[in-house]
């Protein structure tokens, strides 16, 4: 592997293929390799540290699928395939860090019968961390530490065995740390496998822990319930274009032709997992662990549970909670249970439960809003141990669940956004391995939860690749979901996953069958809506109502065009009952903004007459108006619809009802219609400049305005147009005219 060192402009794309290069490196389970990974950025260091432990020290292979009857069974020993350490300030040698690592807990040997001895499990591999905290130490430990990094060639050169050079080691370095490697310790450097470079700004290292704490942008999200309680209108990126419009023809980049609500705005993004049991977890056959009782050792002292996972709780220790939260918020007490607990070289079934319950603690947090990065990393780390010390735990599917559940939150917390394939698909991967598990006869609800989860997972994966197959698989675990989800069981929950279903359908419906698929999305939409009360719950019965406006708007596109779009408009009139200004005011514009946009296109149907035309072009512009002005009063809220697009449809629209030859007014009203168009135009075209495409065909859009004042007002309507326009147009607005 060669060095990647140089300047990147996608620092995204670049450490997204820099991570899967170390990721396959470190999964190949090769030995006596050397990997050095630079990274100057502490956040994205730990970011990636913390993931490469969280997928490779306990992979989902490992958890073994319940047997079936007549199956031999086994088990996976809780032993790790990665370790994480942090160098040893006050002793910087990383090969006696590790060999003191191997020799407390040495590989357990596995296999073994009366006939065979068994075999030892492989030696871990080791990530390094903390090498960056050098710096603020003595000249003399510095140099200290590359000595020892010489004396590696010793080690490397002999031919004994040591678990040092049978393990492989990834040494975490800031780029200055790797030039004084590269010249002070040149044995040390000759045995490098490999360097992998991540791109980054310098960051100082404020506390030994470094993990961002972010906030999700879900602020929607109610863990423990999903679609019943919450079916919410979280972000997802706009569906394909549709077909271009009748005429006047917009750009190619869709601007008003298409409604920019759309159901792909409404997919209930909250995921569905049980709450977690009051009090402490319980092994069926053992009493709970009562934190309350344990008194020693210190936390200092810990030395039995993963560095990564208790150097993550001191992180969220350190963290500002609020009374409240604090009188609740023992974190340290089960810690030292857990540790207690591997002196006395408890029972497997013990540790699990003790993990289990630090995991369900943070779930706990998490659900309740708390939703950073460090808590879902603990969480996620905590479950995979209690997985790895039980893995015939009869939770095990509810286990791996939350776990899928939690791999889907990481993909929707900042700055993970970036990583959001990978984590939606290693979500997906522990749904699936929870759903082979469970039984739908047995277990109806357990098995629509995750199936329902499974399918909000694939419709996210669908951002990223294969839309049309995920949304397909989306489709069937949806569907498959309903088929054990009754109505009976839980009306709410039914009518979410209707909704979502639905949602699935219509974005389906952009890729194949759109016809079959679009009224397939109407029929479960109107499940949804038949199971919510209107007045009990406004906001979710308005949202369906929208995304049915929707599907009947695409629908117009291929069939009846004129009786779906005054389907459309019905319903979104409905829609508009319940999404009202005062109530939900971006959805209410989002809303406005479709109903304009369905009023543009009947209006220029073929079949509509002219007096139609001129009333449609009018409730267009009107809802328009309605939408703009609510979008400008929310002072940068984020809109789920284009703005700009709307101030260019509502130009076009003024611009055709007074070219329209059935138009009969005066000159000053005329004048005025046509005003406004050139006004909205230009606000267009000013949000426009970063979009050159948009630009020009708004560009376009003004130069035929102007050619509108000269035709209908003569060239005292065409000075009185130019005087609206920027000087610096002039120019190119001149040459075309």
């Amino acid at each position: 592997m060669s060095v990647n060192d140089s300047a990147h402009h996608d620092n995204f794309a670049w450490n997204r293929q820099v991570y899967h290069r170390l990721k396959l490196a470190l999964s190949l389970g090769l030995r006596r390799q050397l990997f050095l990974a630079v990274c100057d950025d502490l956040q994205l260091r730990n970011q990636v540290a913390a993931r490469l432990h969280s997928t490779l020290a306990y992979p989902v292979g490992q958890v073994l699928y319940q047997p079936q009857d007549g199956q031999e069974t086994s088990s996976t020993p809780a032993y790790p395939r990665l370790v994480t350490l942090r160098l040893n300030l006050n002793e910087p040698n990383p090969v006696a860090q590790i060999n003191q690592w191997l020799a407390n807990y040495p590989p357990p040997i596995v296999g073994a019968s009366p006939d065979h001895p068994g075999r030892p499990l492989p030696i871990p591999t080791f990530q390094i961390v903390g090498v960056e905290q050098l710096t603020k130490q003595p000249v003399a430990v510095q140099r200290l530490f590359l000595h020892y990094l010489r004396l590696c060639d010793e080690a490397f050169s002999s031919q004994e065995s040591s678990g040092f050079l049978e393990s492989t080691v990834l040494l975490w370095v800031s780029r200055p740390w790797l030039s004084a490697i590269q010249q002070s310790a040149p044995q040390f450097w000759r045995w490098r496998t490999g360097i992998f470079t991540f791109a980054g700004e310098p960051s100082p290292a404020k506390r030994n822990v470094n993990y961002p704490e972010r906030v999700s942008n879900s602020k929607n999200l109610d863990f423990g319930n999903l679609e019943g309680t919450s079916v919410n209108e979280s972000t997802i990126d706009t569906p394909p274009k549709a077909p271009p419009p009748p005429e006047p023809k917009f750009g190619k980049n869709g601007h008003g032709t298409v409604p920019t609500d759309t159901p792909a705005k409404q997919v209930s993004r909250v995921l569905d997992i049980p709450p977690p049991p009051p009090g402490f977890i319980k092994h069926e056959s053992q009493s709970a662990v009562q934190v309350s009782e344990i008194t020693t050792p210190s936390l200092s002292s810990i030395s039995h549970i993963s560095q990564e996972l208790t150097e993550l709780v001191l992180a969220t220790i350190n963290a500002k909670v609020n009374q409240e939260e604090e009188d609740n918020w023992q974190p340290q007490q089960i810690l030292l249970a857990i540790e207690e607990l591997h002196i006395k070289q408890a029972a497997k079934e013990d540790l699990a439960a003790a993990y289990h319950q630090l995991g369900n603690l943070y779930r706990l947090r998490i659900e309740q809003g708390n939703s950073t990065l460090e808590n879902l990393m603990v969480a996620i780390l905590a479950y995979q141990e209690a997985i790895a010390y039980d893995d015939q735990s009869p939770q095990l599917p509810d286990i791996l669940n939350d776990l899928g559940t939690l791999y889907w939150m990481l993909y929707r917390t900042p700055p993970n956004l970036e990583a959001g394939q990978n984590y939606i698909e290693q979500g997906i991967e522990f749904y699936q391995l929870a759903l082979k598990m469970i039984s739908p006869q047995t277990h109806p609800e357990t098995y629509a939860r995750v199936q329902n989860n499974l399918g909000t997972a694939y419709g996210d994966l669908a951002r990223f690749s294969h839309p049309a197959e995920n949304w397909q698989q989306a489709v069937l675990a949806y569907t498959e979901a309903l088929a054990y989800r009754t109505v009976e069981m839980d009306m709410l929950k039914y009518a979410a996953c209707q909704n979502n279903l639905g949602t699935a359908y219509w974005h389906l419906g952009q890729y194949n069958q759109p016809v079959v698929h679009l009224k397939k999305a109407i029929a479960a939409y109107n499940q949804a809506l038949a199971h919510y009360n209107a007045e009990q719950e406004p906001l979710k019965y308005g949202m369906i109502q929208n995304n049915i406006g929707t599907a009947f708007w695409n629908l117009a596109q291929y069939e009846q065009p004129a009786d779906n779009l005054q389907q459309a408009i019905d319903v979104y009139c409905e829609a508009l009952k319940y999404r009202t200004a005062a109530n939900v005011p971006t959805a209410c514009a989002a809303t406005q903004n479709n109903l304009a946009t369905a009023y543009w296109h009947l209006a220029n149907l073929p079949q509509t007459t002219k007096e139609r035309k001129q009333k449609l072009l009018k409730l267009s512009i009107i809802a328009y108006e309605e939408a703009i002005a609510l979008a400008h009063s929310l002072n940068g809220i984020p809109l789920s619809f284009d703005l700009f697009a709307a101030h260019n449809n509502l130009g076009l629209a003024h611009y055709q009802l007074v070219t329209d030859s059935y138009f009969n007014g005066d000159k000053p009203t005329r004048s005025h219609h046509l005003e406004i168009a050139l006004d909205h135009h230009l606000q267009a075209l000013n949000g426009l400049s970063k979009q050159p495409e948009a630009y020009q065909t708004t560009f376009a859009y003004v130069v035929k305005t102007i050619r509108a004042f000269h035709n209908e007002l003569g060239i005292q309507g065409q000075n009185l147009a130019l005087s609206k326009v920027p000087g610096q147009l002039l120019p190119e607005i001149l040459a075309k005219l």
